[in-house]
């Protein structure tokens, strides 16, 4: 599988495994873990996609526990992980109100935590998880530069930013930011004229696409979009989520999406996308369907 250059020593699979339900899985035993990393290792899927918050702050801990049992695993994949949102559950289930916290001591516990939690000496990709209305851009910038110097974290990036979101932090650091997580997927397409992609399309910089399958309406479904998948899906011997992921993956903003699924067989299939053969016709035909309406 392609692998997409971030910077010039961090590299991530052109689909990323995401772990946001891994912790409401009705097993969450360490070889049950272990079966999902490598069905995934065996289609070449390395990058898999993690965030504090996860499970109530349960989730990275749970991968953790599959990570001991075997850590030459580390070797094999990059992590990537959030920070930022503080809700009331686990280590922080003390807190009253859901907010968000860009400020240099909860970083820096955050990633210490996660380090800890994912049973790692190193994050490959570390995301800011929302952006903070009480972000001090030059703090949170300068914390995030350090913890690239110390080798605790070996790139950064941000989750949900907007533009502006974006270069008011990147003002404020030395690190280059090198990819934003965002919704992208044929139930949320405002991405592709907002100004979104373009802002990161115009400096090369790739985008990943979170809950790329709609969150799994887009599988089960009924209606306009699932018809036209399933009429491409039937026509290339594939599933409704291999079409739609190849709709991603096919236009020139390098977006990379975050499959998230529980099933073996499910995960098994996720490198299906790459089978799908997505020309300009076919890509206006999804979008058109995601629009619901004709283009302009």
């Amino acid at each position: 599988m392609e692998k997409i250059d971030l910077t010039s020593d961090v590299a991530v699979s052109r689909i990323v495994y995401g772990m946001w339900r891994l912790a409401d899985d009705a097993d969450t035993s360490p070889a049950h873990v272990r079966a999902k990393i490598d069905a995934c290792l065996a289609q070449g899927i390395t990058t898999f996609d993690h965030a504090d918050i996860y499970g109530g702050y349960t989730a990275e801990g749970v991968f953790g526990a599959a990570m001991r049992e075997d850590p030459s695993l580390r070797d094999q994949m990059e992590i990537v992980t959030k920070c930022d949102i503080i809700v009331s559950a686990g280590r922080h289930s003390h807190r009253k109100v859901k907010h968000y916290d860009t400020s240099r001591a909860h970083v820096e516990a955050s990633v210490d935590a996660s380090l800890r939690e994912l049973a790692t000496d190193r994050i490959d990709l570390l995301l800011i998880h929302r952006p903070d209305p009480l972000m001090d851009h030059h703090e949170t910038g300068a914390v995030l530069d350090d913890l690239v110097a110390s080798g605790k974290v070996r790139a950064v990036g941000v989750s949900n930013f907007r533009p502006w979101d974006w270069e008011l932090l990147q003002s404020g650091m030395k690190t280059p930011l090198v990819t934003n997580q965002i919704e992208i997927s044929l139930g949320c397409v405002s991405p592709f004229t907002n100004g979104d992609l373009a802002f990161h399309q115009r400096q090369a910089q790739p985008v990943m696409a979170w809950s790329p399958l709609g969150g799994g309406a887009l599988m089960t479904g009924e209606g306009r979009v699932q018809a036209v998948l399933d009429d491409i899906a039937q026509a290339q011997g594939v599933d409704r989520a291999a079409v739609a992921t190849a709709f991603l993956l096919a236009h020139p903003a390098r977006i990379i999406p975050v499959m998230g699924t529980n099933n073996l067989e499910r995960i098994a299939k996720l490198s299906d996308a790459l089978k799908v053969q997505i020309d300009r016709e076919t890509w206006f035909r999804l979008y058109e369907a995601g629009l619901g309406q004709p283009v302009p």
